[in-house]
Order: C-alpha cells, then sequence, then structure tokens
C-alpha cells in the first residue's frame, strides 16, 4: 500500500515554509504566494537520491590544507572583454553563474554572443532553451552573426534530459536561459516554484563542480528588481551578475553582486544594437556625450566602479512647491544619501530646501553608490538651487561628512587622469588628496576642505 505524499505550503517569495495553508506569508508579509507543494519521492537506496543522483562530487577523505594542490585554475576568456572583467579576469572551470535583469534589457543576447564567442574559441557549448523553439533561437543567433561550428542547441525543460545531453555531448560551457523554466521530475509541483528552483539549481551545481562545466543560469526579476526565487539560490551559486539599464536608454551597465572569484566593484558597460550588445571600451565619454554645457544643476562627476574611473553628469532640479510635503525623488543616487547632504547644505552653508521640490539623476542609467560622489550631488544641488550654471569644464569628487567636511577618496590620481584625458581643465578635489595627486599640465588642481569653500571654488556660494 502506498503511502500518501508528503506535502508542505510554501511561499513563493521567500521560501518560507508553513504546516498549513495562509493567505500572508509570516516571513515576507506577501498576500497569495503561499501554495502547495509536494516533497520529492524518496527512494529504498540513498546514493540513487535526487540529489547526488548525476554529476555530484565524488566522495573523499579529508586532506590537510598543505597536501591540497593548490595552483590555479586558468581562465578561459569569453572573448566579450567586458563581461571578462566583470566575471574577474574570465571563466573558471565548473563556476555557477547566475545573471538576472528586467525583461527585454538584454540577458539572453549578452548569453548568445558569450556562447558564439566561447564556441569560436574552441569550447564545445551547449546552450539550453526553454522558453523558444530552436528555430526562434536559431534567427536570435543568427542576427549576431554566430558561425561557430562546436555550438549546440537544444529546447529542453526537463533537467533529467538535460544532465542525459550534458552526458552525451560533454561540454565545456553550459547555458541554461532560464532556470526558472526548468523541472525535475522528482517534484510534483510547477516549474519556477520554489521547490523546482532550488532543487534544479542544487542539481546543476552539483553537475558543473562534478563535470567542471561552467554553467550559466539567466534568472527572471521579480517588479523590486531581485532575481525571482528563493533568496537560497543567490547564496548557492559562485557568482551572481546583473544587467541593468533604463528603458529608452541603449546602455546596459553589467554589475558583480557577488563573486567568489572575482572583485564585486567591477562593472561591464554595453550598449544595445541591432545587431546585440556592443562593448563600450571608453564608458566615460559615452555618459558625457549627451551633456550640455552651460545648464543649471549640472556637474561632472569621478566616480570610480571597480579599478575604473568613470565620469558621468549629475543632474538636480529644485523647484518651488505649493505642497505641504516637498518631494525628494533620485534616480541613480541613494534617496536617504540625498536627504543626509540636503540637510549638510542647510545646516553648513545656509542653502534652504524646505519649500523646493529636489529631483536629483546620474545621466546614461548608471547608478552610483559610492561616496566619493556626494561632493557632485552637493554642487548640482546648489546650482539648480541658486540657478547658477557651474564651470562646465571642472570636475568633482568628495566624501561630504556630517560636519561639512570634505573627506579623502581612494583612486583620486585615476580619476583626475580620467578627467584630463576627456579635456576638463580644473579639478576641485579633497584637501586630504591635493598633496598627493600627480601634477598635469593642462588641468588645475584646487581642493576644498570644506563644503563652504568648495561652493566658493565652483562660484556658487
Amino acid at each position: 500500500m502506498s503511502s500518501r505524499p508528503r506535502t508542505s505550503f510554501v511561499c513563493q517569495s521567500c521560501g518560507n515554509r508553513t504546516p498549513k495553508w495562509v493567505g500572508r506569508c509570516g516571513a515576507c508579509d506577501e498576500w497569495g504566494t503561499v501554495v502547495e507543494e509536494t516533497a520529492a519521492t524518496a527512494t529504498a537506496d540513498p546514493k540513487a537520491d535526487a540529489r547526488a543522483a548525476f554529476g555530484a562530487l565524488v566522495a573523499t577523505a579529508p586532506k590537510r590544507l598543505l597536501d591540497i594542490d593548490g595552483t590555479e585554475v586558468p581562465r578561459r576568456g569569453t572573448g566579450i572583454g567586458e563581461l571578462d572583467r566583470v566575471l574577474g579576469g574570465g571563466l573558471v572551470p565548473g563556476s555557477l553563474m547566475l545573471v538576472g535583469g528586467d525583461p527585454g534589457i538584454g540577458k539572453s543576447t549578452l548569453m548568445l554572443q558569450a556562447s558564439e564567442r566561447l564556441a569560436a574559441s574552441g569550447l564545445r557549448v551547449l546552450y539550453v532553451t526553454g522558453e523558444e523553439s530552436p528555430h526562434q533561437t536559431r534567427m536570435r543567433f543568427d542576427r549576431i552573426g554566430a558561425r561557430a561550428a562546436d555550438l549546440w542547441l537544444v529546447a529542453e525543460t526537463s533537467l533529467q534530459r538535460i544532465e542525459a545531453h550534458v552526458e552525451a555531448l560533454k561540454p565545456q560551457v553550459l547555458v541554461a536561459d532560464s532556470v526558472q523554466t526548468l523541472y525535475t521530475e522528482d517534484l510534483s509541483s510547477a516549474p519556477g516554484s520554489v521547490g523546482q528552483l532550488r532543487e534544479v539549481t542544487a542539481r546543476l551545481l552539483a553537475l558543473a563542480k562534478g563535470r567542471a562545466i561552467a554553467t550559466f543560469l539567466v534568472g527572471h526579476v521579480t517588479k523590486d528588481g531581485a532575481i525571482a526565487g528563493p533568496r537560497v539560490l543567490e547564496h548557492m551559486v559562485d557568482t551572481v551578475l546583473y544587467l541593468e539599464g533604463q528603458r529608452g536608454h541603449a546602455f546596459r551597465i553589467l554589475r558583480a553582486v557577488k563573486n567568489r572569484f572575482g572583485s564585486t566593484n567591477e562593472i561591464g558597460t554595453f550598449e544595445m544594437r541591432a545587431e546585440g550588445l556592443d562593448e563600450v571600451k571608453n564608458p566615460s565619454a559615452l555618459f558625457l556625450a549627451e551633456r550640455v554645457t552651460g545648464a543649471a544643476g549640472s556637474v561632472v562627476a569621478a566616480s570610480y566602479e571597480g579599478t575604473r574611473p568613470v565620469l558621468v553628469e549629475v543632474q538636480a532640479l529644485v523647484a518651488p512647491t505649493p505642497l505641504g510635503t516637498p518631494r525628494r525623488t533620485a534616480i541613480g543616487a541613494d534617496t536617504a544619501r540625498l536627504a543626509l547632504l540636503l540637510a549638510v547644505l542647510e545646516k553648513k552653508a545656509g542653502l534652504f530646501f524646505s519649500g523646493c521640490d529636489v529631483f536629483v539623476n546620474v545621466a546614461g542609467g548608471l547608478k552610483l553608490d559610492e561616496p566619493a560622489v556626494d561632493l557632485a550631488l552637493v554642487m548640482a544641488l546648489a546650482s539648480s538651487l541658486r540657478d547658477r550654471a557651474p564651470d562646465s569644464s571642472t570636475v568633482v569628487f568628495g566624501e561630504v561628512g556630517l560636519a561639512g567636511e570634505v573627506r579623502g577618496v581612494v583612486g583620486a590620481d585615476a580619476r583626475v587622469a580620467e578627467a584630463h584625458q576627456l579635456g576638463f581643465t580644473r579639478a576641485v578635489v579633497p584637501a586630504r588628496n591635493l598633496d598627493r595627486l600627480e601634477r598635469r599640465p593642462g588641468i588645475e588642481l584646487v581642493g576644498a576642505s570644506t563644503v563652504a569653500e568648495a561652493l566658493d571654488l565652483m562660484g556658487l556660494g
């Protein structure tokens, strides 16, 4: 007599389990996300369990650390320099990478291009599509000009059949687009559910590690911008990449939010074109290409992303409002940081924004989260409030403290060098960094120790 399948109720938003159905999840407070799921069927032989069935790591005895081979595994370049930069130098065999982004942002296009370049370099690549037919995917490959001979394509959603294809082809690179469409036959829940996502990712992780296959998983995102499914997915994989951009902008930013084999501060810059994503070698020139000189509220900031200095235009608009509660809106910058800088300007510089709406935008769709852009934000806000245009040939960077002081930042010399290369003739920098900066002909370096002093240097005091 067969026993009744064991079921539980799982939140599809956060993965929390409950013994009975509830309308609102007690962990994340989301409504209507709890569904019933059937647990995996237990087998008589533990070795045949689904979690260790295929491609699992071979059990080994403990070894002394000094006895383990610590030679660095050579990386394989993807043929896309910006992607290699974000990955830390290329693909690591056996790594599992999760790529997320808004619908239509270019995730599949990036994976198509990377697959074609990897196959052209001599690697065998298996591209698994769960959302399109082989004919539709071939049309997309034709659009980017794919001609590699060892690039294999299959339209499949069953994990068991994908594993069989991997066993037969023995690829060195595997791409699954997308992981939300895959399912394992060991679970009765629908593809994309928390149970399926967790089980599929665990099996693909074992497959990647056991067979030394560099594996890309393309993941859908929620309305909040996070990768759909339980947060455990991001902990299971080696690397999490987000492709960012704004609707209507051709620029795309690839950012690593987790990377076990490289830095999480690097970014890759692309431009979306009809034939695919095109690498941008000089993102500073791209972000400043449409800048309007002589406009109030526009200041060029020298940011730093990983090992790359990037110049971006910071825009501010301060306008009187009849509303009792003025609006504070920031696109590409932290809203909490904006509120802090407004308070510093009111307290330390005598500039009052209490009766004004304040809007801040970072042109080009880039998201700035480092404190070195504080001084540029302050200058843009003061410029818009006074309706006075700052010098368009001046670049600004520096962290602003609560006491109104301008603090030093890292990478100051690289920031100045990037500004000098793009033709800027003046840089307002923290006074702490001034003595250690290399003097370059054609660009004047001036230091500021306080916000009030920086405003005077910019002609906004």
